[in-house]
């Protein structure tokens, strides 16, 4: 055989009955008579399939082949060219031994011996068509009927049909029995259009559905024998369903393609709800004849660039109509839905032929109207552009000018949208969630392309747009209960479900984030809230001490350094866990390993194996060492309770509100105790408080589902019996 190329679009039909674009190449008909697709991208293999003398092989449009390879398994080339599809489909007929005029090869399902003989005794023979005429409507019915099960049947009905031009004419004898109000004649007309659809012919399809028969096919289909009253489609889609020109179209074929699709969708999705699966079977063919116009339509609009741009130009005016301005939103939600048919690579080309021409400062402005469909339909189109490529997005958010209300940034916008969904459901935030967390997912900013996209486009987010996404948080946080007694002791502002917050972002273990949370202090307010809390046995305490033996039991280095360094002086008092003293016994361990790691470059190696064996050795002692005090712990609070009326007296004292206070140096490491007064909020300063060593036993009261894995992780090291679980 000959190995002529032609260009094809190589698509798949998913679960969903729908086709999926598996990429653009060239077929060519090779030994050992087999089909075969090379990308034209990078010439990989994007189909080789044999030709099989048993598989139905369906010829549709003119460009259209399509086939099934196993059960659930449909294919189609796509031609750029009528000629190239014609050539292919002369190999395939070729190699079955069949007629290049046929539309369908072979018989796709399991016919009984009986059937097979009927076809091969009629296959000689045309069949015949009873006249066109109202008192032959009956056997015509029967006729359509019964060719259904038999798929060469089915093609010598079609033939017959299209040689002799019957459809237009049965279109006519339903206007005449519509006058007449043949109510019988109608219902017989129905149930014998209906059956044409089910004969899955795509050239038949072609001629049903032109602009001078669809109506009239539309009328047929109203007339369901099982109605008492017929439907009022025609009425729906000539008077209700009116086609909105937002921008003139002056491209006739594009019009008529946009209505022709239109209509048929809608005779698919209302006038033919499939009843079975053997139906859905049958009519996939017009599945496909919406798909393949859906392409056709964005490409044709997609070429077209002066329309493109005078629809942009209206949607950016200010001058521009509310109510016209939500008709353009409207058509680019249609538009980018239409996008979703065509190929990766065209795909991409629509989208980037958006994003230059403006639709994201587009979607700026109409977010920020108060009609709810034009947000709705704004946020859908969003949703495609994110989808489509987070970096393109990202970069647009980066480059936007720096305006001196943050508020009016995209990003924020859509925040903003998030928290004041009014849907009672919450379907909008969900989506929008979803969106947020796409753009911030440091998986997607790895592109060699872009590698400092991910600190730009973080540190852009912490800086402009953190306390937008925070403001709820902060504001149900931080408010002061105005019933408080004067004097009483203030709620802090750092609650369990803030530190959750902080708790989930350091359970990544992510050093982007741990310098973050260093270089902003932001363990001075926890610890606070902790020494705040004083005595008192609830949430609070709980929850922070979990974060700090997370920390611990991870031993993240960088935080644990911070905290030391910074807070020790406050947290050295705190003796009722073993937590903060476990980590100064990280930290100077991690002291020491440095210091031997200096001194061992000027070692010989087996020096240095030597101090790395001493160096574990001495590591899982000090954890040893570790967990027998913690194993301890039930016992040393036993006898803390003997001494707590002792130890009353040695307090600190409290202030007029309540708490305890410290201030110290981080320098000197010294507590400034002398007047309790609170230092000026800085780096270097915080407060403290020393819980009596006598306060009852505490257990941890949260417990965190990520923390489950890590649990089990530090079991492997430490008994269960020894270790107490402080998120138990």
């Amino acid at each position: 055989m000959s190995d002529t190329r032609r260009r094809v679009k190589v698509y798949t039909l998913n679960e969903e009955r729908q086709w999926e674009d598996r990429g653009t190449g060239h077929v060519c008909c090779s030994e050992p008579d087999s089909l075969t697709v090379t990308g034209e991208a990078d010439g990989s293999l994007l189909l080789e399939s044999k030709i099989n003398p048993d598989t139905a092989y369906q010829k549709q449009q003119d460009t259209l082949i399509v086939w099934s390879e196993a059960e659930n398994y449909d294919l189609a080339l796509s031609f750029q060219e009528k000629a190239g599809c014609d050539e292919i489909w002369e190999k395939i007929c070729q190699v079955q031994g069949k007629d290049p005029s046929v539309e369908i090869t072979q018989d796709p399902g399991d016919e009984s011996e009986e059937e097979r003989l009927e076809d091969m005794l009629e296959s000689g023979h045309p069949l015949e068509l009873p006249p066109c005429e109202p008192g032959c409507l009956e056997e015509l019915e029967e006729l359509v009927m019964s060719v259904l099960p038999s798929p060469v049947r089915r093609e010598k009905l079609a033939l017959a049909l299209l040689s002799s031009g019957y459809i237009r004419k049965l279109l006519q004898l339903f206007r005449a029995s519509e006058e007449e109000g043949d109510r019988r004649g109608l219902q017989q007309l129905h149930q014998i259009v209906r059956g044409l659809l089910l004969l899955n012919k795509a050239t038949l399809l072609e001629v049903m559905f032109s602009d001078d028969c669809i109506m009239d096919v539309v009328g047929c289909l109203e007339y369901e024998p099982a109605l008492l009253q017929p439907k009022s489609h025609r009425q729906f889609l000539t008077e209700t369903a009116r086609f909105r020109e937002v921008i003139p179209i002056r491209d006739s074929e594009l019009r008529q393609k946009i209505h022709q699709t239109y209509r048929v969708q809608y005779i698919q999705d209302i006038i033919l709800p499939t009843h079975s699966v053997l139906e859905d079977n049958f009519l996939s063919t017009l599945s496909s004849f919406i798909f393949f116009n859906k392409v056709e339509i964005v490409s044709m609009l997609q070429e077209d660039e002066k329309f493109l741009t005078e629809v942009f130009a209206q949607l950016t005016d200010e001058a521009t109509e509310d109510s016209k301005r939500r008709e353009l939103v409207n058509f680019f939600k249609e538009f980018c839905a239409f996008s979703q048919t065509l190929q990766p690579q065209n795909r991409d080309a629509f989208f980037k032929t958006l994003a230059n021409l403006g639709i994201l400062p587009a979607l700026e402005i109409v977010m920020g109207m108060e009609d709810e469909q034009v947000k709705s339909a704004a946020m859908d189109i969003f949703s495609y552009l994110v989808e489509f490529s987070p970096s393109v997005v990202r970069e647009f958010i980066m480059q936007e000018p720096q305006q001196a209300d943050d508020d009016v940034l995209l990003i924020n916008v859509v925040i903003k949208q998030m928290i004041c969904d009014s849907d009672p459901e919450l379907g909008g935030a969900v989506q929008l969630m979803g969106l947020l967390r796409t753009l911030m997912d440091p998986e997607n900013m790895l592109a060699p392309a872009s590698k400092a996209e991910k600190s730009e486009f973080l540190s852009f987010f912490y800086k402009y747009c953190m306390h937008v996404l925070t403001a709820p948080l902060l504001a149900n946080t931080g408010e002061e209960d105005p019933d408080l007694m004067e004097g009483a002791a203030k709620p802090n502002p750092v609650c369990p479900g803030a530190l959750r917050f902080m708790r989930r972002i350091i359970g990544l273990k992510d050093e982007y984030y741990n310098r973050y949370i260093v270089k902003g202090n932001l363990f001075e307010p926890v610890i606070n809230a902790l020494l705040d809390n004083g005595t008192r046995y609830n949430l609070l305490n709980s929850a922070i001490i979990e974060l700090f033996e997370f920390i611990r039991v991870e031993d993240i280095r960088s935080l644990i350094a911070h905290i030391v360094d910074n807070f020790s002086t406050a947290l050295e008092s705190i003796e009722y866990v073993q937590t903060f003293k476990g980590l100064k016994g990280r930290y100077e361990q991690e002291k020491q390993r440095q210091s031997r790691g200096f001194s061992r470059y000027r070692r010989d190696g087996r020096s240095f194996q030597e101090d790395e064996d001493t160096w574990l050795n001495e590591d899982e002692e000090d954890e040893g060492v570790t967990d027998k005090s913690k194993s301890d712990y039930g016992t040393f609070m036993e006898s803390e309770k003997v001494k707590e009326s002792q130890d009353k007296e040695n307090q600190p004292k409290r202030t007029a509100s309540g708490s305890f206070k410290f201030s110290f140096s981080h320098s000197s490491g010294a507590a400034n105790t002398a007047n309790g007064s609170k230092p000026p909020p800085s780096a270097s300063s915080s407060r403290a408080a020393a819980p009596p060593s006598g306060q009852t036993a505490r257990t941890g009261l949260v417990d965190y589902p990520d923390d489950e894995d890590e649990e089990e992780s530090a079991d492997e090291e430490q008994s269960p019996r020894k270790r107490p679980r402080l998120g138990s």
